[in-house]
């Protein structure tokens, strides 16, 4: 049976957000900020030439150069000073949450609450940087590699383009903290989310040409629309499907009142670790894809060109590795967010208990084994959407770079951010009741 705030929320008047004035305001306030980002990704770093940039990612379109522009909303296509985007900051924070459950300090740091927590958000902005810092150096060195594209190349370049860059991802990285706790929705997803939608119209003009001009067929194209709605419709009803474990919670009598003796339920998600594993594992691919890319054209054998050669963007060994690091990090960062040992403790020491299971390691035996159910369902699903377009890039030609990681972001950062609205809205709702009430009792 539906709770009183759930029958609450699925009455909500989305007409309401005229007269909800701090929602209106948050909602002003995320799309200056997205439209600051949105302006930076057009300022150029000094020192390239954009024509000779631009020829080389059309040589590279649909490939590992589409899909580093796409996460960076275009910023790499025209190598502006937004180019590293909000990738380092994601990364860093992804080794932190790892580090966290593995190195004990980390631990102990993270149960000390705010304190703990502010500590642990400056380490990761110093990995941010070092990050930061290291792929800007790999991006100078690349650039000046391509023949004609760095107007004067040497060591001032570089630096230059380090500072600009590093400098960049910090504002980013800055921004997304502002929209998230002076705005709506999670600041560094929306500044992915508004990246990626960007590229949408333009690759939606390039298929309608193509389709104009005779290289793709009409049946093609409305095989693609409709394939890419399928996948949509299956991302929402994965992302907010949930396992829920009935909690018993006994009775307890205080005084001459009875508490307690309510039924609750714990929600797993099928998906736990949303969508850290095709982001990391994108990573970890684009890494040394990227660099095979910049010398590519050098001419030396090595381990660029095998790489070049058998880990390259659609082939067989990089969708297998891109599987399997997948799966992996499906499984690890679930251990690392949800704890089935700590969260029946807690049971226990509430008072809760799974009817049928007995407190304490039994209840921790079974939520792992229902958990790891769930992780296995949750791997094969976000194996097949990030894979299914990866086979179409490779084997049907797309002229444009359709990812499932990008698919993914845009799905469940539009459903968390409908959710947080709907939090807010429900919020200026149950005030509005809570004033009529007073009303009403002054009335009397």
């Amino acid at each position: 049976m539906a709770s009183a705030a759930e029958q609450l929320a699925s009455n909500l008047n989305w007409g309401s957000i005229g007269k909800a004035t701090e929602l209106k305001k948050r909602l002003w306030f995320t799309i200056g900020a997205l439209l600051v980002f949105r302006i930076g990704a057009y300022i150029p770093v000094p020192g390239v030439d954009p024509q000779a940039l631009a020829e080389i990612f059309h040589r590279q379109a649909g490939g590992i150069a589409g899909m580093l522009d796409v996460f960076s909303g275009g910023s790499i296509g025209r190598m502006s000073i937004l180019a590293l985007s909000i990738m380092p900051y994601i990364s860093a924070s992804i080794i932190m949450q790892i580090l966290t459950t593995v190195v004990p300090s980390l631990e102990a740091l993270k149960k000390e609450g705010e304190a703990g927590r502010k500590k642990i958000n400056q380490y990761t902005r110093y990995g941010t940087v070092f990050l930061a810092a290291f792929q800007a150096y790999g991006i100078s060195v690349g650039l000046e590699s391509q023949p004609g594209v760095v107007y004067d190349p040497g060591l001032f370049f570089r630096f230059v383009t380090i500072v600009t860059l590093v400098g960049g991802t910090l504002l980013l990285m800055w921004i997304g903290e502002q929209i998230t706790s002076r705005g709506v929705g999670n600041g560094t997803s929306l500044i992915i989310f508004s990246g990626i939608v960007a590229a949408l119209p333009n690759a939606l003009v390039q298929t309608l040409e193509l389709g104009r001009t005779g290289a793709l067929s009409a049946l093609f194209i409305i095989a693609l629309a409709a394939g890419i709605i399928a996948v949509v419709a299956i991302v929402v009803f994965v992302e907010t499907a949930q396992r829920r474990i009935v909690v018993q919670y006994p009775k307890r009598q205080v005084g001459n009142r009875m508490y307690g003796g309510e039924a609750s339920h714990l929600p797993l998600k099928i998906n736990t670790s949303g969508v850290i594993p095709p982001i990391f594992a994108s990573s970890l691919l684009l890494f040394p894809a990227t660099i095979a890319s910049f010398q590519g054209n050098s001419g030396e054998p090595g381990i660029a060109q095998w790489i070049a050669t058998y880990l390259s963007h659609g082939t067989p060994l990089y969708l297998l590795t891109y599987v399997a690091l997948i799966v992996f990090f499906c499984f690890f960062y679930t251990t690392v967010v949800f704890n089935p040992t700590e969260t029946a403790e807690n049971l226990k020491k509430n008072g809760g208990f799974v009817p049928g299971i007995r407190p304490g390691k039994n209840t921790a035996e079974y939520l792992e084994y229902i958990l790891n159910r769930l992780t296995l369902i949750g791997a094969l699903y976000l194996s097949l959407v990030c894979i299914l377009p990866e086979l179409l890039i490779a084997r049907g030609g797309v002229p444009f770079y359709f990812g499932g990681t990008s698919l993914l972001i845009v799905v469940s950062v539009t459903l968390d951010t409908v959710t947080q609205i709907q939090a807010h809205l429900l919020a200026h709702q149950y005030e509005g009741l809570i004033k009529k009430a007073r009303l009403r009792g002054r009335g009397r």
